[in-house]
């Protein structure tokens, strides 16, 4: 079982159970489902119950909690899921991409070293050597997981 962090407990909310959660995860609206297993701090499982958007947060309350004191224990704690448990369309994650080498005009660049996610953009984070490239997602061409390659719309002085 492979687990993915979706984002982090930073408090509760009201007196009822619910929990508020800061996510940067792209695929919300596949983990943040009824009945779907999450795992508090890598060791707990717990079940989604309800969840709803409120701000800039993800509220959710689980199976078998309906007190603020039941739940106090998780503020603070990362929350994972299993990574089999997501639906995709695409059939990768965006952590995927990462190890994987970028082409650019079939130039190898680098290797994709991290991702960044920001409110408006995500960045893949490219090395090539002591060279490090900052290139936004939505530049990607293509993706072959089985090879291991990403190809990259070459745009002139991305690479310079």
């Amino acid at each position: 079982m492979e687990l993915i962090r979706i984002g982090k407990i930073v408090n509760t909310h009201g007196i009822k159970g619910e929990l508020r959660l800061l996510s940067r995860f792209p695929y919300k609206d596949k983990v943040f489902i009824k009945e779907m297993n999450i795992y508090i701090d890598k060791k707990n499982r717990e079940v989604i119950n309800t969840y709803r958007r409120h701000k800039n947060f993800e509220m959710i309350t689980l199976v078998g909690y309906s007190n603020i004191n039941e739940v106090l224990k998780y503020k603070g704690k990362n929350v994972y899921v299993n990574k089999d448990d997501i639906k995709l369309d695409n059939n990768y994650l965006d952590e995927d991409l990462i190890g994987l080498s970028a082409y650019a005009n079939g130039e190898y660049k680098g290797l994709v070293n991290n991702i960044e996610r920001y409110d408006k953009t995500t960045l893949l984070i490219i090395v090539n050597g002591d060279r490090e490239y900052l290139i936004p997602y939505d530049l990607i061409d293509r993706v072959d997981i089985n090879d291991k390659k990403m190809y990259i719309k070459n745009i002139e002085g991305l690479f310079n």
